[in-house]
């Protein structure tokens, strides 16, 4: 190192014991090596930025190793648990097997106890054989007396046999009555599923001509073709915008799917919304003998929405629409500024449904912690408890009829709060929330790779 710098030493040392006679004889000497020892001093300082973010480099390198160290040490405790666990289960089967071994045992003495009874069964079926002696003499008269009902019994069969057969005869007239009623029921359900199947196949023609009358009865602008990309089945000019309506109908006989097929389109259908004067309200016309299999008849999109209707719903719809030209106010105001104000209106809409489900959601909760209080809790706690509420009172701010509700005082409440609660530890500080958002999550890498 000290021969790299060379110049830059002799330099120094050189101002350091010049006189006044070198300055003015042997200055040329003096710049000449300051020249080269400047280059050596920018050498030095490159070599120092190298190193400094070498430095960086293994401070970083040390902080991942030390993370690893950890994850290896929380495996390691695992992998000991994992390891008592199995030691457990082991104990436990060699448990097993002694029980089983003294099973085992006690069965091969019942097996010697079952030998010496059958020695005494053997002596008893002696005496049964001569039992069985007797009841043969027995049994053969009583065959004589069978052979006596045998041939009542054979009379009475036939009989049955001919009460029977008049039966099968009226159960087979029965049944074919039956089988023609239910024949019947067939052609009239096959010849009702044929004629919802014509309907389907030619709702697209119904539904293009419906709003062609209907624009022709109030004379609205019927649009044949749009100036846009894109193909929709049929669109209307309403007050400069474009208004969408696609014809949809199931594919089969089978209702149970077209629920998703609608679905589906809901997504498709954003193509036009992107388009400039296209509605952001899209309506799909569905037949009226398919509205059974629909459940959900409207869908916010975010910056669309899409209604299911029929083609009686068609009329008063458009008329609905055709009512906003009759509006000095909306005539004043562009597409898309009616349309912000339809947007903060739905999100001022959704925003007060969500909180009132949230409401309930902690009403249940709190309804649910009570009763378990009521239930859990030893009976001398419940008296203090009890104690403890009646003294508690919560007066939340009185709201005053003239009294306007300020937004910044409520920003202004806000933070208070924030900062109360980060001081107590309960919310992390600005900073911090900072660094924890640079991490590099493995969720959110996951999730940028599957986009």
């Amino acid at each position: 190192m000290e021969n790299k710098f060379e110049k830059l030493r002799l330099f120094f040392e050189k101002i350091k014991s010049i006189t006044f006679w070198d300055r003015i004889f042997h200055w040329k000497s003096i710049r000449t090596l300051s020249y080269d020892a400047y280059e050596e001093f920018k050498e030095f300082c490159n070599l120092l930025n190298s190193v400094s973010h070498e430095l960086e480099e293994s401070k970083n390198n040390i902080a991942i190793l030390k993370n690893n160290e950890d994850h290896f040490r929380l495996n390691i405790q695992s992998l000991k648990s994992d390891v008592e666990h199995l030691q457990e289960q082991i104990e436990e089967r060699d448990r097993e097997i002694s029980t089983l071994s003294a099973s085992v045992a006690t069965k091969d003495e019942k097996i010697r106890q079952y030998d010496g009874t059958m020695n005494k069964q053997d002596s008893k079926i002696a005496s049964l054989e001569v039992k069985i002696e007797g009841f043969n003499k027995k049994i053969s008269d009583l065959e004589q007396e069978l052979t006596v009902l045998k041939q009542i019994e054979y009379d009475r069969r036939i009989e049955h046999d001919k009460k029977v057969a008049t039966l099968n005869k009226i159960q087979e007239r029965i049944q074919d009555e039956r089988n023609k009623e239910v024949e019947e029921r067939q052609r009239e359900q096959l010849h009702k599923i044929e004629t919802m199947k014509e309907s389907w196949a030619k709702h697209q023609d119904k539904v293009k001509s419906v709003i062609k009358n209907i624009c022709r009865k109030y004379t609205i602008e019927y649009v044949d073709k749009v100036p846009f990309k894109g193909n929709p089945d049929n669109a209307i000019k309403i007050c400069d915008e474009f208004v969408i309506f696609d014809a949809k109908s199931p594919a089969s006989d089978d209702l149970e799917s077209f629920p998703n097929y609608i679905k589906v389109q809901t997504e498709s259908i954003k193509k036009y919304t992107k388009q400039d004067n296209v509605k952001k309200d899209i309506f799909l016309v569905i037949p009226s003998n398919s509205v059974e299999a629909i459940e959900q008849f409207s869908f916010n999109m975010g910056d669309y929405s899409v209604y299911i209707v029929t083609l009686d719903a068609l009329e008063p719809i458009i008329l609905s629409l055709r009512r906003i030209e009759d509006y000095e106010f909306v005539n004043e105001l562009s597409p898309e500024e009616r349309e912000n104000i339809c947007r903060i209106i739905g999100r001022f809409v959704h925003t007060t449904k969500r909180r009132v489900q949230i409401d309930n959601f902690f009403c249940r909760e709190f309804l649910n912690t009570i009763t378990k209080c009521d239930i859990d809790l030893p009976s001398e706690m419940k008296d203090g408890v009890l104690e403890y509420e009646r003294s508690e009172k919560l007066n939340p701010s009185v709201e005053k009829r003239a009294k306007q509700i300020s937004t910044k005082e409520l920003q202004t409440d806000t933070k208070k709060i924030q900062k109360e609660a980060e001081a107590k530890g309960i919310i992390f500080p600005q900073s911090i929330q900072q660094d924890i958002k640079k991490l590099p999550l493995s969720g959110e890498e996951e999730s940028e790779n599957s986009q």
